[in-house]
């Protein structure tokens, strides 16, 4: 008997391109976000332990190697946010074209960067 014939897996078909690389991006980044939710949880405890629980957890999150990680939460939040926006205009059947699909992506991109630079230098310095 023959073997069936199988689909290619798609790393075998497609090249590596912007789309791809900016849907594996939104993964990490929904990943950054729920950890970042479990650590306002953690801080949300600690505030209603008591003082002492909550400058043990203040002394972490007030750390300016944290600061890096609260960086890459609000990273994370910006590029899900505007990634969304992309996908709602696609659900309205919006922006499809190769062009318009690589210059949102881009666009998605430098949105998460100067939103996530303008909040660090207002909110976390």
């Amino acid at each position: 008997m023959d073997a069936p014939e199988r689909p290619l897996s798609p790393f075998l078909i497609y090249r590596w391109g912007v789309t791809n690389t900016l849907s594996i991006l939104h993964r990490v980044t929904g990943v950054g976000l729920t950890l970042g939710a479990i650590v306002l949880c953690v801080w949300l405890v600690a505030l209603a332990t008591g003082p002492e629980a909550y400058q043990r957890v203040a002394g972490v999150l007030g750390a300016p190697w944290f600061r890096l990680v609260l960086a890459g939460v609000a990273f994370s939040f910006f590029y899900h946010l505007g990634n969304g926006v992309r996908h709602l205009f696609w659900d309205a059947g919006v922006g499809f074209s190769h062009g318009a699909i690589r210059g949102g992506g881009v666009a998605v991109v430098v949105f998460a960067i100067v939103a996530t630079s303008v909040y660090a230098l207002i909110g976390l310095v």
